[in-house]
């Protein structure tokens, strides 16, 4: 046998070793001899032995995929099972699981994908064979890796064939599985050989910054080991440099040169993690991560807390470095690594991946269509290419018109990807020919029409749902416009309030008020001035410290002078007085407490509804006078004769005695000062509780009734319920 054949088998049974219990070694061994028995040291067509062949590819499908025996057999068997001879020699050898995964290769490879667009049968069949078993189409990935790895040995036609359908079908299908590494390779490869300049020249420069990104990472991973360290984590970290296709795809829809694209790279952090402990040893470290260096909370992304459906599972963060530079950060333990790397197959490691049922679902959907008679193929292909790239969406316009949108996509989108100024007056509109609103999410196939309307504007909500890049540009841009019509409207209405006040209108009270209002931009400020979100006898509490204002000047601080003169003080303008005929509608009494005659009591300055009068004893009290202590103002009843008539209620309780009702009533009625409102009495196991509702003239007779009622035989307890 071949010296170098033997040698690549041996460091390939290395790797077995250590992924593949030893009790299944001999079938690794047996395949390997079978393989050597048929082929010998035959070459296929680029050059390579058939066997060399087959240990590459096996060797992607445990240490690069990590699947197990059956498929490390079919990898390393695919060639001779195309040979029909020894289809029951396998069979016999190796077990019904291994020809299964086998027979999917072989009708694929008969197949072929030379003319998909026009036999769509063929298509279909082709699917079929791999929605079967999903070990099907991991070890063809495998397989085309290894072909596209060694496609400089073809000649050009069949690079260009063999790229176009590698980055038409296997590519995606190795993204939805999972496997970012390898479909990150074969759009590389595919690459190299569809557009070999723009390969070169991003590959070039990639090599030529080299040792500048090394020094970066250097210096900027140093401080977060440290404190990871003195925190007792073990950890490991490095750089992962963005794919050439990557890059070059961004350096294309962003039309910036190498040297713009920021984000050449990521620095990962793989914790070795209990699994109880992951999740919570993640945000620890993404908290020493931010204390290091200042994040950027829109580029966030938790997969963490709900993983992506193909399992996918980590905590992206992007912060500024040193230099100045953007540095995406990713943060997860060694199992989320490995089932990064290795996708779908990592979940059959790690029993319970949440990614895997949804996987199967995905699968079985396929089949489900397939096997559908009535099965449109022109709408099954789009359906299928679709569903692969599930970070998008394909939708119609009326016309008929395909537009491409964020997974996730709203109708408001939709609105903004057909132009800005639709967008901006959308109101609604159809899908399907059903009527829905601007939070619509859209689905692969949807027909939309949008309603607009000339009074419609953009709405700050409306960030909250829409998902596309150029629909929340739009949106901000509109409103950072009314924001700055706002803002000139709240630094009018602060410089007029500070001189009114007297106080300097400078740098120094603008700090002050930023820092305790916890804002950065003093247009912030203003907006929320201008809005009513900022009181301002807030800020000039802020600005001169408590003070002790009379009830006149507080009050003219809010309302309009010609309000502040109907109104009556006494004392030195320092106590509101309060008609007791409440005749001034500047202000009302609160009916959460039903302030009456003879109460002490407070008045708070609203924004909107004037003066509200509440007893001091009133629930609500503490409250107002914590955060509003700048709006409580001092009052009191004046001093009349006149009679009024004030809301009160009163809670009672008892013995349920023959008539209590009639007693309770007859008491209330023999004072023609009091008018009944309501009454209710629940009556239980001998003992009866009630609410009275009455109009009484002050504190004084409301205390006068209450103790009449005392005196009702079987009459417990008497109290004032406000």
């Amino acid at each position: 046998m071949n010296e170098g054949l033997e040698k690549a088998f041996s460091e390939f049974f290395e790797i077995c070793k250590t992924n593949i219990p030893e009790k299944d070694h001999h079938k690794i061994q047996d395949a390997f001899a079978l393989a050597c028995k048929v082929f010998g040291e035959r070459l296929k067509e680029s050059g390579e032995s058939f066997v060399s062949h087959s240990i590459e590819v096996a060797k992607i499908v445990v240490q690069e995929i990590g699947l197990g025996v059956d498929s490390v057999v079919a990898a390393m068997l695919h060639n001779v099972y195309y040979l029909d001879q020894y289809a029951k020699e396998i069979e016999n050898l190796f077990g019904k699981q291994v020809t299964s995964i086998l027979d999917g290769m072989a009708k694929i490879n008969a197949l072929g994908t030379d003319t998909v667009e026009l036999q769509s049968e063929n298509y279909r069949k082709l699917m079929l064979a791999m929605a079967g078993d999903v070990r099907v189409i991991l070890v063809k990935i495998a397989d085309r890796l290894r072909v596209m790895r060694n496609l400089d040995s073809q000649n050009e036609a069949v690079r260009t064939k063999v790229s176009v359908e590698t980055s038409h079908l296997y590519a995606p299908l190795a993204h939805r599985l999972g496997l970012y590494y390898i479909n990150s390779e074969l759009l590389d490869l595919c690459l190299k050989y569809q557009n070999p300049e723009a390969y070169n020249t991003v590959a070039f420069r990639l090599k030529e910054t080299d040792r500048e990104r090394a020094n970066f990472v250097a210096e900027f991973v140093k401080p977060i080991e440290n404190k990871l360290n003195t925190k007792g984590f073990l950890f490991e970290m490095k750089a992962r440099t963005k794919s050439v296709n990557s890059i070059w795809r961004k350096m294309q829809t962003q039309k910036v040169d190498f040297d713009e694209v920021y984000d050449l790279f990521a620095i990962r952090i793989i914790l070795n993690s209990e699994l109880p402990n992951e999740k919570s040893d993640c945000w620890q470290v993404y908290s020493v991560v931010t204390e290091e260096y200042q994040s950027n909370p829109k580029r966030m992304r938790d997969w963490i807390t709900i993983p992506k459906s193909n399992g996918y599972e980590s905590l992206h963060a992007t912060v500024l470095g040193p230099q100045g530079k953007w540095v995406e950060i990713q943060i997860r333990t060694k199992r989320m690594d490995e089932i990064a790397e290795k996708g779908l197959a990592a979940h059959w490691k790690y029993k319970g991946g949440s990614g895997t049922s949804e996987m199967e679902k995905w699968l079985a959907n396929v089949r489900e269509i397939l096997e559908n008679p009535e099965l449109n193929m022109v709408d099954f292909i789009d359906d299928f290419k679709m569903n692969v790239y599930a970070d998008e969406i394909f939708v119609f316009t009326p016309k008929g018109d395909l537009r491409k949108l964020a997974a996730g996509s709203t109708l408001l989108d939709f609105a903004y990807e057909i132009h800005s100024g639709v967008g901006d007056r959308c109101i609604g509109g159809k899908v399907n020919g059903r009527n829905v609103t601007l939070r619509h999410t859209l689905k692969n196939g949807d027909q939309i029409s949008v309603d607009t309307a000339n009074h419609q504007r953009p709405k700050m909500d409306w960030l909250d749902f829409v998902v596309t890049t150029k629909a929340k540009n739009r949106i901000k841009a509109s409103l950072n416009e009314e924001v700055k019509r706002e803002a000139e409207n709240g630094k009018e209405i602060l410089l007029r309030k500070m001189k009114n006040w007297k106080i300097d209108y400078n740098d120094d009270s603008i700090r002050t008020l930023l820092k305790h209002y916890k804002l950065k931009l003093a247009q912030e400020m203003y907006y929320n001035v201008s809005i009513g979100k900022i009181d301002t006898l807030e800020i000039k509490e802020v600005l001169v410290g408590k003070k002790e204002d009379s009830a006149k000047q507080l009050i003219a601080e809010i309302l309009p002078k010609e309000k502040v003169q109907e109104l009556e003080f006494s004392g030195g303008d320092d106590y509101l007085v309060i008609d007791n005929n409440i005749k001034n509608v500047i202000y009302k009494l609160s009916p959460c407490c039903n302030p009456i005659f003879g109460d002490e009591i407070f008045g708070f300055v609203t924004i909107t509804e004037g003066i509200k009068i509440h007893r001091s004893s009133c629930p609500n009290a503490p409250q107002m006078t914590e955060r509003y202590p700048y709006r409580i103002i001092k009052a009191k009843w004046q001093d009349t004769k006149k009679k009024s008539s004030f809301q009160a209620t009163i809670r009672i309780s008892g013995t349920d005695e023959m008539g209590i009702v009639g007693q309770i009533s007859h008491v209330i009625s023999k004072d023609v000062s009091v008018q009944m409102r309501s009454i209710n009495i629940d009556s239980n196991n001998g003992e009866f509780d009630g609410t009275l509702r009455v109009f009484v003239n002050g504190l004084d007779h409301l205390d006068f009734l209450m103790n009449k009622l005392r005196s009702i035989h079987g009459v417990l307890s008497v109290s004032r319920a406000d």
